[in-house]
């Protein structure tokens, strides 16, 4: 596959990084950890990966907005540019040595997501898509599943633990969402989880409380991959909701209804 000047920054950003999460990876038990708040914890692997990755991107394009998790934002003088960057997305993962987390990076062109890179270090998975261009692991062309039932479809989504997100709500969500298909996975990483719908590997993903980190990304995978996403009201604000839905365009849009149906009465 052929990758613009852009991707190929991204590209070696996120490997960078990759390189110094697995370094961390297999120390992880004397990683110096402080928490942010209840079950959500931050690791020195966190704050290292995004320098570097800040770092190599900033010095290709200077002049690019800069989102992190962990930094905050930069405005940019481009005004037109932004990088949206999770330099460590299963951060939780991470801490208890489950191999299932990533360096996650999209570029964000006048409010639209044109580029985006999802790479986990420790499968050495390396997602990839630009707009136009398609969507690749490695080099090898994605697609979403063409599943056309929910009765045939394992689904990915979030829980929500202590401290974090409205655990009634998505407990009516599971619960339809569970009568209705084959399987339900929750993997601890969403940017993967998108990533894994790209790829064919999950056929839908549900979750709310996500910030635009956690969703870029694996936005345009999906999009490039012949996917469809909306928040959970059926629009395009996924940012600003913090809620995403995705899947092909029939379980995509059934997965919508499943999971905004009302709590039935007792």
């Amino acid at each position: 596959m052929a990758r613009s000047a852009l991707l190929n920054v991204m590209v070696q950003a996120a490997v960078k990084a990759g390189k110094s999460l697995t370094r961390d990876f297999g120390e992880v038990q004397n990683l110096q950890v402080s928490v942010k708040g209840p079950g959500d914890f931050v690791s020195q692997a966190d704050f290292k990966a995004e320098k570097i990755v800040h770092d190599e991107l900033m010095k290709s394009r200077p002049t690019y907005g800069f989102l992190g998790e962990e930094g905050g934002e930069e405005k940019g003088t481009d005004g037109a540019h932004r990088w949206i960057v999770d330099p460590l997305d299963g951060t939780t993962n991470f801490l208890h040595g489950i191999p299932q987390f990533a360096t996650s990076i999209a570029l964000e062109r006048n409010g639209e997501i044109v580029a985006g890179v999802i790479f986990n270090p420790a499968t050495d998975e390396l997602f990839t898509a630009e707009k136009g261009g398609g969507a690749f692991l490695n080099d090898r062309r994605l697609r979403v599943a063409a599943r056309r039932v929910l009765s045939d479809c394992v689904i990915g989504c979030g829980v929500p633990h202590l401290g974090r997100g409205n655990h009634g709500k998505f407990l009516v969500e599971l619960r339809h969402v569970m009568g209705e298909v084959a399987g339900v996975r929750r993997m601890g990483a969403a940017a993967l989880d998108l990533a894994y719908v790209a790829a064919g590997r999950l056929d839908g993903f549900w979750e709310a409380d996500l910030n635009a980190w956690d969703m870029a990304a694996g936005l345009i995978l999906i999009k490039e991959a012949g996917g469809f996403a909306s928040d959970m009201k059926g629009g395009q604000n996924m940012f600003e909701t913090k809620t995403v839905v995705a899947g092909n365009e029939l379980i995509q849009k059934a997965l919508l209804e499943v999971s905004n149906r009302p709590v039935p009465n007792r």
